[in-house]
């Protein structure tokens, strides 16, 4: 009981890890959906960005002024309303430009395409375009580390029962493009829908119903159950 007590103060709170020493990255846990905000920055240029800003911006917000980042650019892994509520606050707070999908039916100043490369400071972000969960879903990569937004979860993936969304997209983003990835490549998802806040894909690979090898109709008659 103590520990449970202990984890779930640990997911109110913002969670920091450094991917080396000009980098900053902050997982933020917001709102009653489990939704998480980023924050990523130069630590020495003191520019950075947000990646699907949406409650809780007061702690986002305070989590920029503490390192003195000039935020330049909004990222939205997908159009869904819980991953782009706060894009016009944050917007407006900041002057930050807002980045999204060129299919994206959502407010964009720049419009993004798979393989896109968007540079701040140091930081290079690539763009891997990946439907399924939504037309416009996108993930981000610096480094190695990938986040998927709603595409891929801890020990999940983000459902296609919606309107505009399509499992046989899913199942081709994954094997197109996600499995492709080195398996040291770290998972920072859109929700804390798993048991932990962040996974590597070499452990999805083994404990992810959703990246098992299987075939493109067998994947669909999963996500259709």
């Amino acid at each position: 009981m103590q520990n449970s007590r202990i984890k779930s103060f640990l997911n109110r709170i913002i969670s920091a890890s450094y991917l080396h020493s000009a980098v900053l990255l902050f997982q933020i846990l917001v709102g009653n959906l489990k939704n998480f905000t980023y924050v990523i920055g130069d630590e020495a240029a003191k520019v950075g960005i947000i990646i699907d800003p949406s409650w809780d911006l007061d702690k986002v917000m305070s989590t920029v002024r503490r390192n003195k980042l000039d935020i330049k650019y909004i990222f939205n892994t997908h159009s869904h309303w819980d991953h782009t509520i706060g894009n016009k606050e944050i917007a407006n707070r900041t002057g930050a430009k807002i980045i999204a999908h060129e299919s994206a039916p959502t407010l964009k100043d720049i419009s993004a395409r798979d393989n896109d490369v968007i540079e701040v400071g140091s930081l290079k972000f690539k763009v891997f375009h990946t439907p399924g969960h939504c037309l416009d879903s996108i993930c981000l990569m610096i480094d190695e580390i990938l986040f998927t937004g709603d595409t891929l979860f801890v020990g999940d993936c983000g459902r296609t029962d919606l309107p505009g969304c399509s499992p046989a997209q899913l199942y081709d983003s994954f094997t197109e493009k996600i499995l492709k990835l080195d398996d040291h490549t770290r998972i920072y998802a859109g929700h804390d829908y798993g048991a932990r806040l962040r996974s590597t894909l070499g452990y999805e690979k083994k404990h992810n119903r959703s990246l098992q090898p299987q075939s493109k109709q067998e994947f669909i008659e999963i996500m259709s159950r």
